[in-house]
């Protein structure tokens, strides 16, 4: 799934920034690695009240990545 947010005053005419969520079996482990390797959590790993487990991230762009256990419907 992805979306994409304007941010800032005009935010229209601003640079887009992204919005990831990428559907992981384990995402305790990507927790893990993301961290071991440096990543900005913007939101540490949790249960989420939908189900699942998940947490977000932001890559050097700004750009954010979340990965999570839930698969939708």
């Amino acid at each position: 799934m992805c979306g994409s947010t304007a941010t800032g005053e005009g935010a229209e005419f601003n640079t887009r920034k992204t919005s990831i969520y990428v559907v992981t079996d384990d995402p305790d482990a990507v927790y893990e690695r993301a961290k071991r390797a440096g990543a900005e959590v913007v939101r540490d790993i949790q249960d989420e009240d939908y189900g699942g487990r998940s947490f977000s991230v932001n890559d050097p762009g700004g750009n954010v990545w979340t990965f999570g256990s839930y698969r939708g419907e």
